[in-house]
């Protein structure tokens, strides 16, 4: 994500075309899927050893589309992502975890030391561009049918402007100062929704799921636990968010940093339908978890959205509405 708004330009990660790019398929309208076979899977463990993973890039998110091009050329206003009935899939305990310590409010990004849920459940993605480039975001366990499921932003999965779904990606569960608690985790289909490219990065639809393979037979979720997630939920109420953040005041990138507040709707943006509090987390952030209804007995919560831009003090998400509850079923049945 941006630290400030205008602060940091785009990110521009290459337009080279890269021949041996997995093939994408759309499983459902609006729904756009890239496979990950096994042999690319393996590439992306030989891949990421420990020099690469402290020489990635903390990915900012890209300037927030205010409208789709169809749109702004017609002078209309574009359509708010679908609302319906709240669904909500409660969160999934890690084996053995223990209890978290005390949330405490956070206004600035703080080291989180609460352990819990939260501990196991966020981590960080590591990706490839077409040209080569190497790159850093925050994803969220999430529970699912087949737990195997992290939410992230759309930006640390497709390139909005060229379409390029990145590769050799990872996730990393726990991750911390360059440990690998839980092992590496390989994505073997990632999925981001239609609109996100088709308007050029417009961060209402900024958020994606990957399905990540299981680890040594194991899923991911029986590994380190799954949040909830809410679809339709209600706005403006407490939230808490995690991400790791590539400033020096946030660990470089190295550790979960956590904020919390009331949110508010995002008022600067025309068009936009996202929430947003009072704390900005800086690149490599993106993708992380914003959760409602955390509790800070067992570091566990609902996501309700992930950490995709920032303007002046604050940062905000995507809501979860019909659109991603639809691809969060198409992620889940992988």
């Amino acid at each position: 994500m941006r630290a400030r708004a205008g602060g940091i330009a785009a990110l521009v990660l290459g337009a080279v075309i890269w021949s041996a790019a997995p093939v994408s398929a759309a499983p459902a309208e609006g729904v756009q899927r890239t496979t990950i076979g096994a042999a690319e899977r393996a590439t992306a463990l030989r891949f990421w050893t420990d020099a690469r993973l402290r020489s990635a890039r903390d990915l900012d998110a890209p300037p927030a589309a205010s409208t789709p091009p169809a749109a702004s050329a017609a002078g209309g206003r574009q359509a708010a992502p679908g609302t319906g009935e709240e669904v909500r899939v409660a969160p999934l305990p890690a084996p053995g975890a223990a209890a978290a310590a005390p949330a405490l409010a956070a206004s600035d990004p703080t080291p989180w030391t609460g352990g819990g849920l939260i501990s196991t459940t966020a981590g960080k993605v590591f990706f490839q561009n077409a040209g080569g480039g190497t790159f850093a975001c925050s994803a969220t366990v999430a529970n699912a049918d087949n737990k195997s499921l992290v939410l992230t932003a759309g930006h640390c999965v497709v390139d909005a402007g060229t379409g390029e779904v990145y590769r050799n990606w990872v996730f990393i569960p726990g991750y911390a100062n360059g440990d690998r608690p839980h092992g590496t985790f390989t994505a073997s289909s990632l999925f981001h929704l239609d609109q996100y490219v088709a308007t050029a990065g417009n961060a209402n639809y900024d958020l994606a799921f990957a399905r990540l393979a299981p680890l040594d037979g194991r899923s991911l979720g029986d590994t380190v636990g799954a949040q909830g997630i809410a679809f339709n939920a209600a706005t403006g109420r407490e939230v808490h968010s995690f991400g790791y953040g590539g400033s020096a005041a946030e660990g470089n990138g190295e550790r979960l940093n956590h904020c919390s507040g009331v949110e508010y709707p995002d008022a600067g943006r025309e068009g936009s339908t996202m929430w947003g509090i009072d704390c900005v987390q800086t690149g490599g952030s993106s993708g992380g978890a914003f959760l409602a209804d955390f509790d800070a007995g067992s570091g566990g919560g609902y996501l309700v959205g992930d950490i995709s831009v920032s303007a002046g003090s604050s940062e905000y998400h995507p809501v979860l509405g019909n659109e991603a509850l639809d691809l969060y079923r198409q992620a889940g049945a992988a």
